[in-house]
């Protein structure tokens, strides 16, 4: 059965380019973003890897730990972080798990049975601090992450997690959220003394209360 949000990623050991990790010690009371690639030395994943060593900052501003999976072993990694810090410019600052017996991939359901049975989909796993899984996004082989909207979703799961707000369509950090329907009118004013907005009994508007 595949994960669902809400559920406790799975705990794992693994051989890492970055040394034996013990997943859930590894990430103690950071965030994580687990994600996914069918091999080494694929020309997208290629690309993806680059982009995240260059988000690196952007990923421990939000005290977030970073690590990719592959199904091939250790000295394979190694020689593709080579190819990667050539041709993306960068240099890969965080562990990529080897996985060539597939523990990992099917504790998470990566593999994916309509391509082969070894095939590992491109899936991300964003976990929060208490182990729990909090988003799952899974892309074609053909189509390139998008590491910007990831970090944005992290800032939404970050505040919302903190405030009774949920954040509408598009939304980027600094801009209004929406209070949740749990929140009464009476009490809006306490809890969210910046003011807010009301378009509609049910769509109530504040800015973003950690600003």
């Amino acid at each position: 059965m595949s994960l669902r949000l809400g559920d406790i990623a799975p705990d794992f050991k693994a051989e890492t380019t970055e040394g034996a990790i013990q997943f859930h010690a590894w990430l103690g009371n950071s965030w994580g973003v687990l994600f996914s690639h069918p091999a080494d030395f694929t020309p997208v994943c290629t690309t993806e890897l680059g982009a995240v060593a260059k988000l690196r900052a952007e990923f421990d501003k939000r005290n977030v730990k970073v690590v990719a999976l592959s199904a091939d072993p250790l000295d394979a990694h190694e020689k593709w972080i080579g190819d990667i810090n050539e041709t993306q410019k960068t240099e890969v600052n965080f562990p990529l798990i080897a996985d060539p017996e597939f523990k990992v991939a099917n504790l998470y359901d990566m593999i994916h049975p309509q391509v082969s049975d070894k095939f590992t989909v491109r899936s991300v796993f964003v976990i929060g601090p208490d182990k729990k899984v909090k988003l799952t996004i899974t892309y074609p082989a053909s189509t390139g992450r998008n590491f910007d909207e990831i970090l944005r979703v992290i800032d939404s799961l970050q505040l919302t997690a903190g405030f009774s707000v949920a954040t509408p369509a598009n939304w980027k950090h600094g801009e209004d959220v929406i209070i949740t329907a749990a929140v009464k009118d009476d009490d809006i004013p306490a809890k969210f003394p910046k003011g807010h907005t009301r378009v509609k009994p049910y769509l109530r508007t504040t800015p973003q209360p950690n600003l």
